[in-house]
């Protein structure tokens, strides 16, 4: 559990597959909010953490199955103010002294309640208040169970055609409970309602990245001491911003380890090499092992076996270095906080995978060395907010993800020098004409892919046998799911006719509208 000095708000995660939205929702109004599966949820850990509010969140049970989650039972004589959220709501009721009846997907006969709804008002609330302004509001619901009767205390202040209780409250104990979900964007004013929320319950909203950069350093210098700091530099913006952060709590103590591994974007490697010892003068090796790589790629098709390479060399390069650092006692790693959730998930499921050339895992425990993970609490937006505060020029912080295998899996089937010469023009003239078009800041990823194919094409008078490419682009919130990015016909035309032109190699071009699922971002 964090240490932060800040006000702090308790989400109790029943399941639902949108909690981290509440806690986005919360964020983005300056508050520090901590989501904890309801498992390990106790008294003595609620008074550790001390929070000034509780969220309970949704979640795929039913209160009406022996043994299904509950809350703390005491948490409602804590004193402070709880918001339940649909599985919430149900919770709330349930172990208050109301009644939950099953849905047909319970098996009960009420009716269940999936998608758009609108909730019309049944007097007034400080909860409500900016809400029902233009008449009924637009509610998201997802529920099979529903409330049938209410806990002692409680009034309606809400009702939708299959939820009679939609919006619930006891004034008096500042218990609130709606039946929707706020925190999706089916829901337009449903931040008004966290913001209500919060605002009832005295948050001051100092949940700031200028605080949190102060406080970091603190913890970073407390925690390091004298020591040294070693940091797997990827070139990306999570491992830069901690890299930043921490050279600005312990200046020499951190060394930073850039392995080029030969698959970057064009002058990338330059640019990363560049910031760091130029505009920051931080300690840096760089790591130039492109032969190294490219030399045990040769040959191999394999997506998987690619991925394995890349990893392992990465670990091996990136070790070798680091013995050269004397005195080097920690590791420094760009985790986050929705891989710290994943963790620590509703269903205790280990923690996410993440690339080993993105964080070097088992390295901590194979060199002895301690983690020091200075962006654990924060979301993305939250890490290029941090980017920010600490200075990096927007045009790296508002830089597009690139895959720890870089171009390898941008470059299906097997991987030449030749090839990824091709690619990096090619990548680096559609990313030109992105932000030619302004429409860099509107796409989640974009990039091109070499295609394992070659085609017939006519240029001037003459056939050409070379290769295809395919144009990538999509929004996405998390990259969880993505949709491919609507470009007019137009920029699509121009755009190859650009790369056509300009790339030796190509000639022709595509673009993917495949969405994720069922598609992947990426090509491999």
């Amino acid at each position: 559990m964090s240490q932060t000095s800040h006000d702090r708000l308790l989400i109790i995660d029943f399941g639902s597959q949108v909690t981290q939205l509440i806690a986005r929702r919360l964020r983005e109004l300056n508050v520090y909010c901590e989501i904890h599966p309801y498992q390990k949820v106790t008294m003595d850990f609620v008074r550790q953490m001390a929070p000034k509010a509780v969220i309970f969140s949704g979640g795929p049970d039913s209160v009406t199955r022996e043994g299904s989650p509950r809350a703390p039972q005491e948490i409602f004589d804590y004193g402070v103010p709880i918001l339940g959220i649909c599985y919430g709501q149900q919770v709330m009721m349930q172990q208050l002294g109301g009644q939950v009846d099953g849905g047909k997907i319970s098996g009960g006969g009420g009716t269940a309640e999936f998608g758009r709804a609108f909730v019309t008002p049944e007097g007034t609330l400080p909860l409500l208040e900016g809400w029902f302004c233009d008449g009924d509001e637009q509610v998201w619901m997802s529920h099979g169970d529903h409330v049938s009767q209410l806990a002692p205390g409680f009034a309606v202040y809400g009702t939708s055609p299959n939820a009679p209780y939609a919006i619930t409250a006891d004034t008096s104990r500042n218990f609130y409970a709606v039946q929707f979900h706020p925190e999706v964007h089916h829901t337009p004013r449903g931040a008004k309602l966290y913001e209500n929320f919060v605002r009832l319950a005295g948050f001051s909203g100092d949940w700031t990245m200028g605080a949190y950069r102060e406080q970091m350093i603190e913890q970073i210098r407390a925690q390091v001491g004298d020591k040294q700091v070693i940091c797997g530099l990827s070139g990306g913006v999570d491992s830069s911003v901690a890299a930043i952060l921490i050279h600005e709590a312990i200046g020499d103590q951190l060394t930073c380890v850039f392995v080029d591994h030969g698959l970057l974007r064009k002058n990338e490697a330059q640019e990363v090499v560049a910031m760091f010892r130029d505009n920051y003068n931080i300690r840096l090796i760089h790591a130039d092992e492109s032969e190294l790589f490219l030399g045990e790629l040769d040959g191999q098709s394999d997506p998987e076996t690619k991925r394995k390479i890349i990893g392992k060399l990465f670990i091996d390069v990136f070790q070798k270095h680091a013995d050269t650092i004397d005195g080097a006692e920690f590791l420094a790693q760009g985790t986050l906080y929705p891989d710290v959730i994943e963790s620590v998930s509703f269903s205790g499921g280990p923690s996410v995978t993440i690339k080993s050339h993105h964080n070097v895992g088992g390295l901590p425990e194979k060199m002895g060395l301690k983690l020091v993970e200075p962006l654990r609490e924060l979301f993305k937006d939250e890490v290029r907010a941090l980017g920010r505060e600490l200075g990096l020029p927007q045009s790296f912080i508002g830089r597009h993800p690139f895959p720890g295998p870089g171009l390898a899996i941008r470059c299906p089937g097997e991987i030449t020098r030749e090839k990824l010469e091709i690619l990096r023009e090619a990548d680096a003239i559609y990313i030109d004409q992105i932000r030619k078009h302004g429409l860099y800041d509107e796409i989640w990823q974009a990039f091109v892919a070499i295609l394992p194919v070659r085609t017939v094409g006519v240029m001037g008078d003459g056939r050409t046998y070379d290769y295809a490419c395919a144009l990538r682009a999509v929004t996405s919130v998390d990259g969880m799911t993505a949709d491919y990015y609507p470009f007019t016909h137009d920029f699509l035309g121009e755009t190859a006719t650009r790369i056509i032109n300009e790339v030796g190699g190509i000639n022709r071009c595509t673009y993917d509208i495949t969405s994720k699922p069922p598609g992947t971002i990426e090509w491999e």
